[in-house]
């Protein structure tokens, strides 16, 4: 940390320290051009001047503005700008205005509902799949790295350590990061595959159920040999209650061999997803038992699977989750994120914005897809106005259904979004038709 803090870097103005640690310290900031509230983290003086460590430091202070600026998902922290100040190397951030991280829930006083783990280690699976995507590992997937917002939303951050698979450039080698969350091939210095965060991620959704870490040791050679060689206790020696759907998806997270683990964040999302649908029952008052065939015949009747073939349908009940409300129910609230969408299998629901009716939907119709496209928080509530059965979907059991089931999906959707304009526009039209056959106010009065 610097001996005084700086009142300016660069062209931003610096406020309170928000936090400091071994690559440097993070100040709370303001950009005075947009009015806007950042954090800037500035890089430890010492390290970077460093004869032997200063450059390597360097690379990886910026590594992490250069991939981090790469990325944009909702569920990782942005990055906005980086410079060099005099002898001030910074990078500015998101500032994230709780303050908390997952290392503030994983004690046992601290524990979160266990539904409440699985929604955020599942939005780190797809994070990470997103990263993935443009081959980029992590390499410091732990805690401390995964900030919570106040909404308790997360936002995976510190990718000072990430790397390009395949890349040309030289890569920061060596065992770097935290050794109590690295994967054997990590700890071994082998070559990297993006399944090591996901074994990383697994140790962290350990931590997070059982309050403690999976691998614990005295030393660094135990907690390696651990790690290398040795399973963790099961789940249910700290939690009798969990779920063994949760100790299966612990295990195949944190197996040693990289070709037994989870192979992207898609399959391991999807089996929390099954977790919290089939063990927890989130959205669901009550469930409701329905034998296969018949919510095949269910589902063959509806128009919204009219061009869907028997083959498709199949998958699509394989995919989602059946769930039923009674009358007055909110299915869907205003404010929320999410990434499932809902088909209406029968009764009615109203979609309400400030207690209006906007639109009633019936049997056939579907709700929820916009969100589920675009990721962005719903924008009205849905409550049901009977007795109301439908089918909840997600996009990471939609993204593993066929091509062709995707596509008769996105064509649903895509006839939806123009009918709805169709019928927007129609009234609009009529509201600027009677306003033009409004009689004329007499000047006089």
């Amino acid at each position: 940390m610097l001996k005084t803090i700086p009142k300016k870097i660069g062209k931003f103005d610096i406020g309170r320290v928000l936090g400091s640690g071994s690559t440097g310290t993070v100040y709370l900031a303001e950009d005075p051009f947009i009015g806007r509230q950042v954090a800037v983290k500035v890089a430890v003086n010492d390290l970077m001047a460093d004869p032997k460590e200063g450059a390597r430091y360097r690379k990886m202070f910026f590594n992490e503005a250069k991939i981090a600026g790469i990325l944009n998902h909702p569920n990782i922290l942005p990055t906005f700008d980086a410079g060099i100040d005099g002898k001030l190397c910074y990078i500015v951030m998101e500032y994230m205005d709780s303050e908390k991280t997952l290392a503030d829930f994983c004690t046992p006083e601290t524990l979160l509902p266990v539904e409440k783990v699985i929604e955020i280690i599942y939005k780190c699976c797809k994070a990470l799949a997103y990263a993935h995507r443009f081959n980029i590992i992590h390499r410091d997937i732990k805690p401390s790295n995964i900030l919570l917002t106040k909404e308790m939303d997360v936002k995976i951050a510190d990718f000072s350590l990430a790397q390009y698979i395949q890349s040309d450039s030289t890569q920061l080698m060596g065992i770097v990061g935290s050794p109590r969350y690295m994967s054997p091939e990590q700890l071994n210095e082998e070559v990297l595959t993006i399944r090591t965060d996901l074994f990383s991620l697994g140790v962290v959704l350990y931590e997070m159920l059982a309050g403690c870490p999976p691998f614990q040791a005295e030393n660094v050679t135990s907690l390696i040999y651990q790690i290398a060689y040795e399973d963790p206790p099961p789940l249910r020696y700290y939690q009798p209650e969990m779920p063994e759907m949760l100790e299966l998806i612990i295990r195949k997270a944190l197996n040693k061999n990289p070709e037994g683990r989870y192979q992207n964040g898609e399959d391991f999302a999807s089996d929390l997803s099954q977790a919290l649908s089939q063990k927890f029952n989130i959205d669901q008052d009550p469930s409701t038992e329905i034998n296969q065939k018949q919510r095949f015949n269910h589902l063959k009747k509806l128009n919204f699977f009219k061009e869907f073939t028997d083959l498709e349908i199949w998958e699509v009940i394989r995919a989602s989750v059946w769930v039923e409300f009674h009358q007055g129910q909110i299915i869907v609230h205003e404010g929320d994120v999410s990434d499932s969408f809902y088909v209406i299998i029968s009764g009615k629901v109203d979609v309400t914005k400030e207690d209006i009716t906007i639109v009633t939907l019936n049997e056939g119709d579907c709700f929820g897809e916009m969100g589920y496209l675009t990721h962005t928080i719903r924008s009205a509530d849905v409550v049901t106005n009977t007795n109301v059965m439908l089918i909840k979907v997600n996009s990471t059991l939609i993204e593993r259904s066929s091509p062709n089931c995707q596509l008769h999906f996105y064509k649903v959707f895509l006839k939806t979004l123009i009918n709805r304009l169709k019928k927007t526009s129609n009234m609009i039209s009529k509201h600027e038709g009677s306003a033009l056959k409004l009689p004329q106010r007499d000047s006089s009065l």
